[in-house]
């Protein structure tokens, strides 16, 4: 049996933000497998409201402590949250969060999902690597002529700095050399030079200094239709500016059969460029139509528990890095055998497929000597 929790490793603390609807259904579900009884790795968990509801009630407040509880600690685990479209209402919590924390880069996985065919001929891993601030999210907006008429014209001013594009391209070599993958696609580079081409500059800079990665830098476009018809001989990360990452990155995962299948993860970067903060969440909305039906795919929650910990475990902890590695294995072994959701072609429900994970993580720790 595994050792007293007591005596096994240092407390690891987790800054969780709470979220809306399935989205809160599936972190409660994904917190299980945290419990130290079940791990054997002792987690405290510190908890922050950030339903739609208390971020009116305290006009965003509850965001911002959230934000910097998270710089403390250096880890976040974040559910879905909704963003009411209305003018003047609390927006997105998710561009507080980032600011709040340094946020300059967001990295989604996409990964073969066994026992499940992908709808393109990818067979490695597609690391999409994004701008986290700027770009077209939270660009200046505004429009002139006369409404309703045919001379009305809209108007965004957005913007993009040299220093997050050198952590996109940067991190994106770096990931690349963690995974023997190469380093494909890029902005409009062509179109845009100034603007697009300030992360291609960044992408090239790299390059020299990562000679040792193959490079294919692509136009956006084609990267597209490349992962649609291409069958890569290696891994791919691709860096992207924050509009095109958001969009490439949903593609990304729905090529290997469900956005719910992979974990997404913001990372604040220090001056070496090496990641101070994590918080990780599903790349998932908070899907309405399913909430109170327990049959949502818990993946990506139960994925982004499991990429916390894998920084977490960065800070030297051997027990933090076996506990990633054995939620990560206990949720893929389970779609492996056929305990998958609905949208995975299975006829799991949630509780059933989380429920299997955990079988198969106290299986492990019984196991262990």
């Amino acid at each position: 049996m595994c050792a007293s929790v007591d005596t096994m490793v240092d407390q690891t603390t987790l800054v969780v933000c709470e979220g809306d609807e399935t989205g809160q259904e599936l972190l409660e579900q994904a917190l299980r497998v945290l419990d130290a009884t079940v791990l054997g790795v002792p987690i405290e968990l510190q908890r922050f409201d950030l339903s739609l509801e208390n971020r009116r009630r305290t006009n965003n407040g509850v965001v911002s402590e959230a934000a910097e509880a998270m710089l403390a600690v250096g880890l976040g685990l974040k559910a879905a949250t909704i963003t009411p479209p209305e003018v003047g209402d609390v927006g997105s919590p998710n561009r507080i969060l980032r600011e709040g924390v340094g946020g300059s880069v967001i990295v989604r996985t996409g990964r073969r999902i066994p026992g499940v065919v992908p709808l393109a001929p990818v067979v490695h891993p597609i690391v999409v690597v994004r701008m986290a601030v700027g770009d077209a999210y939270g660009a200046e907006e505004k429009r002139t002529g006369t409404p309703g008429t045919k001379d009305e014209q809209a108007w965004r001013t957005e913007r993009i700095d040299r220093g997050t594009c050198r952590a996109v391209a940067e991190y994106s070599f770096r990931t690349a050399t963690t995974m023997d993958a190469c380093v494909y696609g890029g902005p409009k580079w062509t179109v845009s030079a100034l603007y697009e081409g300030l992360l291609k500059e960044e992408m090239d800079a790299a390059a020299t200094r990562h000679r040792d990665i193959r490079y294919r830098p692509t136009l956006i476009d084609a990267a597209y239709a490349g992962l649609l018809t291409e069958a890569s001989d290696q891994a791919l990360v691709i860096p992207a500016l924050n509009r095109d990452g958001d969009c490439l990155s949903d593609l990304v995962l729905a090529l290997f059969g469900s956005i719910a299948g992979s974990e997404s993860v913001l990372l604040a970067l220090d001056e070496d460029l090496r990641p101070s903060v994590a918080m990780a969440e599903a790349p998932h909305g908070t899907a309405p139509s399913l909430a109170g039906k327990d049959v949502a795919n818990p993946m990506a929650m139960l994925l982004a528990c499991a990429a916390v910990l894998d920084h977490a475990a960065t800070r030297g902890s051997p027990a933090v890095a076996n506990a990633a590695h054995a939620i990560r294995d206990a949720t893929l072994g389970a779609a492996a055998d056929g305990i998958r959701t609905f949208d995975l072609g299975g006829d799991a429900s949630t509780t059933e497929v989380v429920d299997e994970v955990l079988a198969r993580l106290a299986k492990r720790a019984a196991a262990q000597p």
